[in-house]
């Protein structure tokens, strides 16, 4: 497994610079913001074959044109990849893409953890 570091640039006007790391770390967010793309990719990761668009329709508590957004979604991201041999549109896990997104959301969490420094927020104010 490889270590990656996730940094913050600071180039010479002073601005922060942000790495391909934490743009990637963002671009797999953005795809994991909803839960029927999460549950796409649960779907997907767990499969050894791929799954079309169409039972996936059936499945879910949403319409086609719905759908056919949030895989858009997950194929920009690169999570996903498609098929299309009319009339049907079949849709697999990049596997590639998705031992990365792992990988840097392993090593984004990991380097998250503080040293026992707490930034808890104390409310003294009492609920009823």
């Amino acid at each position: 497994m490889r270590n990656i570091k996730i940094k913050i640039l600071i180039i010479m006007s002073g601005k922060l610079e942000l790495t391909n790391e934490v743009q990637e770390i963002a671009r797999f967010s953005k795809a994991l913001s909803h839960p029927v793309r999460v549950y796409i990719l649960q779907k997907l990761s767990k499969m050894d074959s791929c799954c079309y668009s169409g039972d996936l329709v059936e499945e879910l508590p949403v319409g086609r044109s719905t759908l056919s957004q949030h895989l858009k979604e997950l194929k920009y991201a690169g999570l996903i990849q498609g098929e299309i041999n009319p009339p049907y549109i079949k849709y697999c896990i990049n596997r590639k893409n998705w031992e990365e997104a792992k990988l840097l959301f392993t090593s984004f969490l990991n380097e998250s953890e503080t040293s026992g420094v707490s930034c808890e927020i104390h409310d003294n104010s009492v609920h009823k």
